[in-house]
């Protein structure tokens, strides 16, 4: 049982999200929180606080009268229910629950507690809101994509409940789950903030690392492969250059080489005298950059990924939306700490090195099935007939697409502000936007990465003599080899195959 307590760590959506933990919410953070509601609720009285007795954006002017109150808040939650494109999958629906559920936890929105009691209920028996891809420009936060939870909250809508897409109403019914009780301001203060842009980030952070993983695990594999020089990734080179991320890289790499015995020591080698009469070196003097340059290009992508988990983190244990209420300095204040600027810059950087990343596999793929640079195995590691059978020659198509997708959709949402909302949002952060292309970049990653490590695995096949592998590769090849099994004679469609591979990289970690 997970108790919602800030600060929450990224173990903790892990432990909620893959390990289906259960939340549960102390008195503590339900006193807090009823605390900020009732003093809120007095405070309001004789004063104009947005939101509670006006109107919204650029409507903000009008006031709204007593009784008219608690109809103003149903009708934000149901106006702004209004996103386009695809579902969002439940999974970063759950995590954008989890990161709204601790904001308003904190006892700054002034919401009553069974707004609190009914998101616990819902990530506790998994049921996400129907929430789709497009309406988010980030100003306000998620506003529409948030709409959608707060309709579910009050009953209404649409959620997935145990694959199904159900109507909101059935599933409460079935499960004896109260709808929230609008009081206040429930509609505002749910519908105003990043939570949406933050889960799926925190989700895109967790399936980037183990992505990051297993770029190093390939690398590593290949240079084995092909018996490379150790120089590059050695301590001793990779020191003489400053950056943490480049010497943590170099570090995994030896770790998973270090009983190798098909990896190369230069001394033994081009550092011996016999090498000093030759004309022309028999063997190669260094190796392409996609083998010989890893610490020095995944390095910035873990980089990113450590800095961007830090800033989403930050967000998520922080107070965003408006107005914020202060039991403490008993004041309401008003600003913009629901823009997503932090979050849609962070996911900017995070697709593009992933997409550097997808790059780098595409390229070391290319180096594995051509013949004529790597000199070792039968053209696009065909082990059947050449000319009769194609090995991964239609595999490779496929990787070589999906890496220029990423190349175009690397540009930056974070630039891409276009004012709206009668000219109030004049300067819009995109950040929903940039944490769903994001993850398509990142699931995207994952498929051109499934099609190198098959090109790696009928490597491995090629060459036999599995002894000689590192125990890491050989445990690696042991989990794929089973996945890919082309005889000699008759081909068979990939696409199961690579999405197998796919799955596999995705659900499993390699350096735990």
């Amino acid at each position: 049982m997970l108790s919602i307590k800030a600060p929450l760590k990224i173990s903790d959506f892990k432990e909620v999200l893959f390990e289906n933990q259960n939340l549960e919410i102390s008195d503590e953070i339900l006193q807090k929180a009823d605390r900020s509601f009732q003093f809120l609720q007095e405070f309001a009285k004789d004063k104009v606080i947005y939101g509670v007795n006006t109107g919204f954006g650029p409507m903000a002017q009008y006031r709204i009268k007593d009784e008219d109150r608690l109809q103003l808040q149903y009708n934000l939650i149901r106006s702004h229910a209004s996103g386009t494109g695809k579902p969002i999958d439940p999974l970063y629906i759950k995590a954008s629950m989890l990161a709204r559920l601790n904001t308003l936890s904190l006892g700054y929105s002034g919401v009553n507690i069974s707004v609190l009691e009914t998101m616990q209920q819902l990530i506790n028996h998994d049921i996400t809101p129907l929430i789709f891809e497009h309406g988010g420009v980030g100003a306000s936060g998620d506003l529409v994509q948030l709409a959608h939870l707060a309709l579910v909250l009050i009953g209404e809508g649409e959620v997935f409940y145990k694959g199904e897409r159900k109507s909101t109403k059935s599933v409460f019914k079935e499960l004896n789950i109260k709808p929230i009780e609008i009081k206040l301001r429930e509609g505002l203060a749910l519908i105003n903030g990043t939570s949406v842009m933050t889960g799926i980030g925190i989700v895109n952070l967790i399936h980037a690392r183990r992505l990051l993983e297993w770029s190093v695990c390939c690398s590593s594999m290949l240079n084995e492969l092909v018996s490379a020089y150790s120089d590059h990734f050695s301590s001793e080179l990779n020191a003489s250059k400053l950056h943490e991320s480049q010497h943590s890289i170099a570090e995994m790499m030896r770790d998973h080489l270090k009983d190798s015995q098909r990896i190369k020591n230069r001394q033994d080698h081009l550092y011996r005298d016999s090498s000093n009469s030759e004309s022309i070196f028999s063997e190669k003097v260094q190796e392409y950059y996609s083998l010989r340059c890893i610490p020095q290009i995944l390095g910035p992508v873990l980089d990113t990924i450590n800095s961007a988990e830090k800033i989403l983190m930050d967000e998520v244990n922080s107070a965003n939306d408006n107005p914020i209420v202060s039991v403490e300095k008993q004041m309401v204040y008003h600003g913009g700490n629901f823009h997503g600027d932090f979050i849609s810059l962070e996911m900017d950087k995070l697709k593009l090195v992933i997409t550097r990343l997808s790059m780098l596999a595409e390229r070391q793929l290319n180096y594995i099935l051509n013949s004529k640079l790597n000199e070792i195995f039968p053209p696009f590691v065909n082990l059947g007939k050449l000319g009769l059978n194609f090995g991964l020659q239609g595999a490779q198509f496929s990787a070589v697409s999906t890496t220029a997708e990423n190349q175009t959709l690397s540009n930056s949402m974070y630039v891409h502000s276009i004012p709206n909302n009668n000219d109030n949002q004049d300067i819009v952060s995109m950040g929903t936007n940039s944490a769903n292309i994001t993850k398509t970049v990142i699931d995207n990653a994952y498929q051109v990465l499934a099609v190198e490590m098959m090109a790696i695995v009928q490597g491995i096949k090629y060459i036999g003599d599995l002894d000689s592998f590192s125990e890491k590769t050989k445990a690696v090849f042991k989990q794929f080899q089973h996945k890919i099994e082309l005889d000699d004679q008759h081909d068979f469609p990939l696409y199961e195959t690579i999405e197998d591979f796919t799955k596999s990289l995705k659900e499993n970690e390699i350096y735990k």
